[in-house]
């Protein structure tokens, strides 16, 4: 069925808002054409993170042989990492695997990395500024984000404004001269299917506080603990989103455990939301996204099996 996948396409991305069952439906599609996941998750990337980040190992065991995944845990928590880190461990995963005759699959919903892969985003690598960072050195929180926003009134990765390491970083990037960039990687030409799994709104609100009560019973909150333990300072493991931000403030003291679990279930809620609303802009960007309304495998191997025929 898929024997001409390649000659059409050369990717499959399946995107969608969190615990719309991203995973297990990768998995399933990339058993049936011989693929490999490649994971479009800022979060993932890190090890001694697996239930605030929704990484769902076991699904790539589950019901038949392990399917190959990338760039998961492949970072200490104290690691710096960047979109433009990401887009060149992408196209090094994406390279390997299609030396070896398999079908790529981008799977994720951070908006920002899916974007600079399907859309080629033309990212910099910039080196430490040192001037720069002494002459950043006595300044509060509130004075480095203003300046921040000065020189990107639209901040893509709201994190950078939370974190003291990440916010210089920012502001690093934002005044470094583009004109002698070097590229990222030798890069393949990408032909990205992109498929979006779009739930029912009360459907996905369901789903998001039936994860969220099985991810806390499951031990989310020692995970966070454990990070704690390892030495990562507070700020760092709030930069982390928001289960580690407020599972932090439980810890601490600052709310109870009741208010943890409603503000986070809130929270969660909303950014499911802007999920969806930066796919919508992606599309109205250009990006072509076949949306499904069922994460049924076979209904999306028909689906995709019209699209390249």
């Amino acid at each position: 069925m898929f024997c001409g996948f390649g000659e059409r396409y050369n990717l499959l991305v399946i995107l969608g808002p969190t615990a719309s069952g991203k995973t297990g439906l990768a998995v399933g599609l990339a058993r049936t054409i011989g693929g490999e996941i490649i994971s479009a998750d800022s979060r993932q990337v890190y090890r001694g993170m697996d239930l605030g980040t929704g990484k769902d190992l076991s699904e790539y065991n589950r019901g038949g042989a392990a399917v190959p995944f990338h760039l998961i845990d492949i970072l200490d928590p104290s690691d710096e990492f960047s979109v433009f880190a990401y887009q060149k461990l992408f196209y090094r995963a994406f390279h390997e695997i299609i030396e070896r005759g398999k079908v790529p699959l981008l799977v994720g919903g951070t908006g920002l990395y899916l974007e600079a892969v399907i859309r080629g985003y033309r990212l910099p690598e910039v080196p430490i500024n040192q001037p720069l960072r002494d002459e950043l050195a006595g300044e509060g929180m509130e004075v480095l984000r203003r300046r921040l926003l000065a020189l990107h009134p639209r901040v893509h990765n709201r994190t950078d404004l939370q974190e003291r390491e990440r916010l210089i970083r920012a502001i690093e990037i934002a005044v470094h001269p583009h004109g002698n960039d070097h590229e990222t990687e030798v890069r393949i030409p990408l032909s990205p299917l992109v498929i979006g799994i779009r739930c029912e709104r009360e459907a996905l609100r369901s789903k998001i506080t039936d994860r969220l009560k099985a991810r806390l019973e499951s031990g989310m909150i020692e995970e966070v603990r454990e990070l704690r333990k390892a030495g990562l300072t507070w700020g760092r493991i709030d930069s982390f989103g928001l289960e580690y931000r407020y599972i932090g403030l439980y810890l601490r003291g600052d709310i109870t455990r009741d208010e943890m679990f409603r503000t986070l279930n809130t929270r969660i809620h909303q950014y499911a939301k802007r999920q969806e609303t930066w796919f919508r802009r992606m599309e109205r960007n250009g990006v072509s996204i076949h949306w499904i309304e069922s994460g049924d495998t076979d209904s999306v191997l028909a689906r995709i099996s019209g699209l390249i025929a």
